[in-house]
């Protein structure tokens, strides 16, 4: 199972790189904007979002499973400087506002620095406080697992992209600062701009990004560097050699207990003893037959009269040819009516599951953790909704439970992403009737269109 935990090199190449060129970008625009003639800024920063944008979509299209939140952020970064630029021009020729010729691209000198940079700022803040519910976000999640899932990748994602957005909060805040202050302060109005002002308005902008270029090329450098140290690494010609596996875990029930082992070694951390279910194995194969599936988890436990049910499976985004599929094996009678199973360990009540699973996770292995997770989570929303979001239960103080013996009972599709979406969006959630009202009024638009070209 080590295998699962390893990283592909051309996705970590591919996340740096992702950052790099969403900074080139912004070098770009900055550069351009000043080079060309002012009235060309906006013009200029569009073709830069189109560029970014190009960068998302392809990305997309290729189902990358890379994380695209910097690039996504600078992308609107640039958008809401070329809108807002041309708003502020056009209330500005229709008189309704008064702006400083340094804010205008109709008379020199033209200073973008000035709105860019506390715009990047503004919308870099909200991104970071809403990072979680960001479609980008919610669909990469749905496409390719979550942190849990995806292992050592998983974290470093997770940890490196509110990093990103932070650090680029902490630039352009001191950006923003430094370039007003000087503007207020020190900047001559009345003359023309000489190398001082060129340095602060321009320079230091520009400076500052190819710092940050250089500072997160070495920092991903060193931790490719450490991650092959400790062997996390896969590289391209590994992944060629390597033949196609499929990596089966079964959760072996009893009535409302599960068979576990509370002594699995934590493959991210092996000084740490987890709780995990103990049988897992894998077959160099590119798929596997529910026939060869059952006969598998029977000569497992050596319990021949099991029912085995499919939970749910994902292949690996990161390395192609490993897939992971979980499957239950639901065993007749009571607990005590198998003391003597072959492999290390013993059955664990699921109620005391739900005690570890809620107040010490970290107990749990990361791969039962999101097992777990998404088996309450599908469970418990389907109880408390229906399809459409809405609440099934009005009373919000309501808290519905659910056991083992439930799950055999009822025919619940673990592989449906249907009720993670709908836990994610629903009736509690603030402006949700506003958001089916205009997803309505979308799709019949779009209807009509395709009627009246028919």
């Amino acid at each position: 199972m080590q295998n699962l935990g390893k990283i592909n090199s051309s996705r970590l190449f591919a996340y740096w790189k992702s950052l790099s060129l969403g900074l080139l970008v912004l070098i770009l625009v900055l550069l351009f904007s000043t080079l060309l003639s002012y009235y060309f800024s906006p013009i200029v920063a569009l073709l830069g979002a189109a560029a970014l944008y190009t960068m998302l979509y392809n990305n997309k299209l290729k189902s990358g499973s890379t994380c695209m939140i910097t690039p996504y952020t600078l992308f609107y970064c640039v958008i809401a400087y070329s809108f807002i630029t041309i708003l502020l021009n056009i209330l500005y020729i229709w008189g309704m506002i008064n702006l400083p010729k340094e804010l205008t691209f109709f008379y020199p000198p033209y200073i973008p620095s000035l709105i860019l940079d506390p715009i990047c700022l503004i919308v870099l803040i909200f991104v970071y406080f809403n990072i979680t519910k960001l479609r980008i976000c919610v669909d990469c999640k749905f496409q390719n697992g979550t942190s849990i899932e995806r292992g050592k990748f998983g974290d470093i994602l997770h940890h490196e992209s509110r990093l990103q957005i932070r650090n680029l909060i902490f630039v352009f805040a001191l950006l923003t600062v430094t370039v007003w202050a000087y503007y207020y302060s020190l900047y001559d109005r009345s003359a023309d701009i000489n190398k001082r002002d060129a340095y602060i308005f321009f320079w230091l902008n520009l400076i500052a990004f190819v710092f940050d270029e250089i500072y997160f090329a070495v920092r991903y450098y060193n931790i490719y560097l450490d991650l092959s140290e400790n062997g996390d690494i896969i590289t391209e010609q590994e992944l060629n050699d390597m033949t196609a596996k499929t990596y089966l875990r079964f959760y072996v029930i009893c009535g409302n207990w599960v068979y576990v082992n509370e002594h699995c070694v934590d493959p991210t951390a092996t000084y740490r003893e987890v709780v995990d279910t103990p049988f897992v194995t894998k077959r160099n194969v590119n798929g596997i037959t529910t026939t060869e599936v059952n006969s598998i988890i029977k000569n497992l436990t050596n319990v021949k009269d099991g029912k085995l049910r499919f939970f749910y499976g994902r292949r690996d985004p990161d390395i192609p040819k490993h897939s992971l599929l979980r499957y239950f094996y639901f065993l007749p009678g009571e607990p005590e009516d198998y003391k003597d199973m072959p492999v290390e360990g013993e059955w664990m009540e699921f109620n005391r599951m739900k005690i570890i699973y809620n107040q010490s996770p970290a107990l749990l292995a990361r791969t039962m953790l999101a097992d777990i997770s998404r088996m309450t989570t599908i469970v418990l929303t389907q109880k408390l909704f229906d399809e459409r979001g809405y609440r099934k239960v009005k009373v919000r103080s309501y808290t519905p439970s659910y056991d083992l013996k439930e799950i055999e009972q009822n025919d619940y599709d673990f592989q449906d992403d249907k009720w993670i979406r709908v836990a994610m969006f629903n009736s509690d959630n603030k402006g949700f009737n506003m958001r089916r009202l205009w997803k309505k009024m979308v799709k019949q638009n779009a209807r009509n269109q395709w009627q009246r070209h028919d």
